[in-house]
């Protein structure tokens, strides 16, 4: 009987829809049983069904109607991958009713043996068992090679309770994001190293966005995208770097949420990192920053001078190498935006005194420093800018980075933001921290005060007009 319902149902749907669709999507199903008007369908995989809720539910739902009448319910089973092992997970199953869905929650999970077929892995090339992946993690981005500091505490705290219980934490997505150079694919790959060192049998995956995009579009091509979802659906830690690199790319973000909503479902771990937080992503779906925003989003900012001689010092030490303390200090003093600058930085110094046979100094370390500044396009970092303001209207920086209303300490502070945003590749909620601990709609606001009074006030377009002469020497 619920063979024969179900093939009614098709007859109708195969009417209504491609002819690849209804290939890809209803042809794999198989109807298990009918009891009290409710049909239970077996599905493929869990993606399976999150795509057939979200894109055919209305046709299967007016079909079976149609056949069981207006009572009629629907119940999913799910075959399911989880190593071999039986894992339940309740899904909530659904009819729309005249714009209303009822829920049913009762669950139906069927193993899926994963040696009873082989999911291409797109690393490799054919075959694999899950313990096979690579994790393709950098074992020199560790924690222990990642300093701590001031501009990264917070990323670094959750980095290490993610690692210490993975897909266990409220921090499910962990999102990194701040500007290039600051450690972001550093921090991200030692979660995952920690990860490993401490449950060996979990699967980790590091993948950047640019090659996450490059095999969806390969999968696409060569006509085993089940293929691709599968392989990331099997990943216990997945690590997706730069992944404001989907925007605008619809069919990938598309993907990428079903694998998305699959994981943190089963109770797996995701890392993202990104150069701007959720609120300020363009062309991203509302669906995929929504669930960015359900854990936690953590900013890397800018290291401090202590955290930049820190960082310096462990590079030194690590390569063997001597450096007077007044070298160090003036590499850190004039590299300030990016710890790879400063990495970049040292590894010329160090390569003009061995080509050049001559020893490490002060006066060597000005010459290749001044030419490296004058031959790099480098952007002002919030820090001189502070300084630069500052020193205009005679004012501390403490008094910019405090939290006085006073009129002309303010008016200092949003001329600070105005140029950070004008002036920097930086985030708003980067300059909004990093000047006051504002958030990013104060910097906003900020900066059309600013241009608001530009145009309004003559004396104060002046006072910016010199500022801004200062600033670009």
């Amino acid at each position: 009987m619920h063979r024969e319902i179900w093939s009614n149902c098709l007859k109708v749907i195969k009417d209504n829809v491609p002819s690849i669709s209804f290939r890809t999507w209803f042809e794999p199903i198989v109807p298990l049983k009918l009891e009290k008007n409710i049909l239970t369908i077996q599905v493929p995989s869990p993606f399976f069904y999150e795509y057939l809720e979200e894109k055919y539910i209305e046709i299967i739902s007016k079909t079976l109607r149609k056949e069981l009448g207006y009572d009629a319910k629907l119940e999913y089973s799910v075959v399911m991958d989880h190593n071999s092992a039986i894992k339940s997970k309740p899904l909530t199953v659904k009819l729309p009713a005249h714009n209303q869905r009822e829920l049913r929650n009762r669950p139906v999970s069927v193993p899926l043996n994963a040696d009873e077929k082989t999911i291409k892995n797109p690393f490799i090339i054919p075959g694999l068992k899950k313990l096979d992946i690579d994790p393709r993690l950098n074992p020199e981005n560790s924690f222990a090679n990642f300093i701590e500091g001031e501009c990264n505490r917070l990323a670094r705290s959750a980095g290490i309770a993610v690692a210490n219980n993975p897909g266990g934490t409220a921090f499910n997505p962990l999102l990194v994001y701040g500007d290039s150079g600051l450690g972001k694919t550093h921090l991200a790959q030692a979660i995952g190293i920690e990860v490993k060192e401490k449950f060996p049998d979990k699967t980790v995956l590091y993948v950047n966005a640019n090659k996450f995009q490059t095999q969806f579009v390969e999968s696409i091509r060569n006509n085993n995208k089940n293929d691709f979802l599968h392989f990331y659906q099997m990943i216990d830690v997945l690590i997706i770097d730069d992944v404001h690199e989907f925007a605008g790319k619809e069919k990938t973000q598309d993907t990428f949420f079903h694998i998305f909503n699959h994981l943190h479902q089963s109770g797996k771990q995701l890392i993202l990192t990104s150069d701007k937080p959720p609120v300020e992503l363009q062309g991203m779906e509302q669906r995929l920053l929504s669930r960015f925003k359900w854990g936690l989003s953590a900013d890397l900012q800018i290291p401090d001078f202590e955290t930049r001689i820190a960082i310096l010092k462990q590079k030194i030490y690590k390569d063997g190498i001597e450096m007077q303390d007044e070298v160090i200090e003036y590499i850190s003093t004039h590299i300030t935006d990016s710890i790879r600058e400063l990495e970049g930085a040292l590894i010329s110094l160090l390569a003009q005194s061995t080509l050049n046979k001559k020893e490490i100094t002060l006066d060597l370390a000005k010459e290749m420093i001044d030419k490296l500044i004058k031959n790099t396009k480098r952007e002002v970092s919030i820090d001189y800018i502070q300084k630069v303001v500052c020193s205009y209207y005679d004012i501390g920086i403490e008094m910019l980075q405090s939290r006085t209303r006073k009129r002309e300490i303010v008016q200092a502070r949003q001329v600070a933001m105005y140029f950070s945003k004008n002036l920097t590749k930086s985030s708003l909620a980067t300059i909004g921290a990093q000047i006051g601990g504002k958030d990013h709609a104060t910097v906003l606001h900020a900066c059309k005060t600013v241009n608001n009074l530009m145009d309004t006030d003559k004396h104060f377009k002046s006072q910016i007009e010199d500022i801004e002469k200062k600033l670009k020497f």
